[in-house]
C-alpha cells in the first residue's frame, strides 16, 4: 500500500471520528444506545454487556451500508476510461474542498446544520436486530451532520475509485469505535460528552483546513506531493 493510500485512509478514519463528534450526534448518543439495549444510563453500569452489544450490532448495521457502498463505487468508477479520471479528480477535489470550507465555517447551509432526533416507531423482539437495522439507517442518511465528513469521503473515494471499499471501511472503523467505547462506558461518556462538549467546533475546523488542503491536492491531481515529502522526511531522519 502507497503512501497516498494509507494518509488518506487516516483521512477517512479521522472523517468518521469527527461524523461521531458532529454537535448534532454526539450528545444523544449514550442515551439512544441505552435506549437500544433498554436500559437507562443510571443502570448502564449493570448492563455494560447488553450496552455493548447492543452498539455492537448498530456499528454491524452502519458498515454493511457503507462497505456495500464502497463496492458499488469501486465497480462503477474503476472501468471509467483514463480520461474521465481527470474529471472525476476535477469534481472529487471540489467536493472535499465544499465540506472541508464547511467544517471551517465559511459558510453555513441550514438544511446541514438542522438537528435530527434518533427514535424508534418499531422494535424487533430482538434487540439486537433493531440495533442492527437502525445501524443501517443510520448510515442512509439518518443525519445531514454525518454527511458533512462523510461527503468528503466520497469526494475522495471519486477520485480514486480503488480505493473507495477501503476508505469507506475506514471510515466506518473511525466512525464506530466511538461507539463501542461508549457502549461500553455509557455512564461515564455522558458526563465527558458534557464536559468536553465545547471542543468538538474546534476539532472540526481543524479537520476542515485538513480537507481543504487535501481537496486542493485532489484537484490539482498533485496528490503525490505526499508520497514526495513523506520521503524527504525520511531520508532526512536517516541522516
Amino acid at each position: 500500500m502507497d503512501t497516498n493510500t494509507t494518509i488518506t485512509l487516516w483521512v477517512a478514519f479521522a472523517a468518521g471520528v469527527v461524523s461521531f463528534i458532529s454537535p448534532c450526534v454526539l450528545p444523544i448518543i449514550p442515551g439512544f444506545l441505552a435506549y437500544l439495549s433498554g436500559a437507562s444510563l443510571g443502570k448502564s453500569e449493570a448492563k455494560r454487556m447488553e450496552l455493548f452489544l447492543n452498539s455492537l450490532f448498530f456499528v454491524i448495521g452502519f458498515s454493511i451500508v457503507f462497505a456495500a457502498l464502497g463496492v458499488l463505487l469501486n465497480s462503477v468508477l474503476r472501468t471509467v476510461a483514463y480520461g474521465v479520471t481527470e474529471w472525476l479528480s476535477w469534481i472529487g477535489g471540489a467536493i472535499i474542498i465544499f465540506f472541508g470550507l464547511y467544517l471551517m465555517e465559511f459558510f453555513h447551509i441550514p438544511w446541514l446544520e438542522r438537528e435530527h432526533k434518533l427514535g424508534a416507531a418499531k422494535k424487533f423482539n430482538s434487540r439486537y436486530l433493531t440495533s442492527l437495522v437502525f445501524g443501517m439507517a443510520f448510515a442512509a442518511g439518518w443525519t445531514p451532520c454525518v454527511g458533512i465528513a462523510l461527503g468528503a469521503i466520497l469526494g475522495l473515494a471519486v477520485s480514486a475509485p480503488g480505493t473507495a471499499f477501503y476508505l469507506l471501511l475506514a471510515y466506518s472503523l473511525g466512525l464506530g469505535l466511538p461507539f463501542l467505547i461508549v457502549g461500553i462506558f455509557a455512564s461515564q461518556a455522558a458526563n465527558l460528552i458534557n464536559k468536553y462538549a465545547g471542543i468538538v467546533r474546534y476539532v472540526n475546523i481543524v479537520f476542515g483546513a485538513i480537507l481543504v488542503v487535501l481537496g486542493i491536492l485532489v484537484f490539482t491531481q498533485n496528490l503525490s506531493y505526499i508520497a514526495n515529502w513523506s520521503l524527504l522526511n525520511n531520508v532526512l531522519l536517516q541522516k
